[in-house]
């Protein structure tokens, strides 16, 4: 007798049911790639936020004048708070747009807002109105804050 080796056919449809069972246990887990990339994008606009702070009021305290109102960086006047009025915080970038938005130009895909007192990024593609980077100049500690929720 001659004997056949292989998989029948019910072998080979459990198989594929298996298959399709693990398919659609992983696809939810990839399917929020999006709002993770967008909280991802959010913590870079911080990074960039806190370094082009921390630059500016380097150059602030290198000049050595603490009631300078503003910095040059890369050749253009940045808007900076004084020492007087704010001990611990003078040379930070303002939030008006000659301060933070100079010393770290606005970003691409980015609405930006800005008051004298802060600049509000968020994204301009998906996300809600909670989905942002609040950069205050005047805060104490660190000047960013970075607002997941609803992205």
């Amino acid at each position: 007798m001659n004997k056949q080796a292989g998989f029948t056919l019910i072998e080979l449809v459990v198989v594929i049911v298996i298959l399709g069972l693990l398919a659609a246990a992983a696809l939810p887990r990839f399917i929020n790639v999006t709002q993770d990339a967008r909280i991802a994008s959010l913590n870079g606009i911080a990074g960039g936020l806190r370094t082009a702070a921390s630059l500016a009021r380097a150059e602030y305290i290198v000049t050595g004048n603490n009631a300078a109102a503003t910095v040059t960086m890369d050749g253009q006047a940045v808007a900076v708070l004084t020492e007087a009025a704010n001990t611990g915080r003078g040379g930070r970038p303002t939030g008006a747009a000659g301060g933070i938005s100079v010393a770290m130009p606005d970003p691409d895909g980015y609405t930006v807002a800005n008051t004298a007192a802060s600049a509000t990024y968020q994204p301009t593609n998906g996300g809600s109105a909670t989905c942002q980077v609040v950069y205050t100049a005047a805060a104490l500690g660190d000047p960013v804050v970075v607002t997941s929720t609803g992205c």
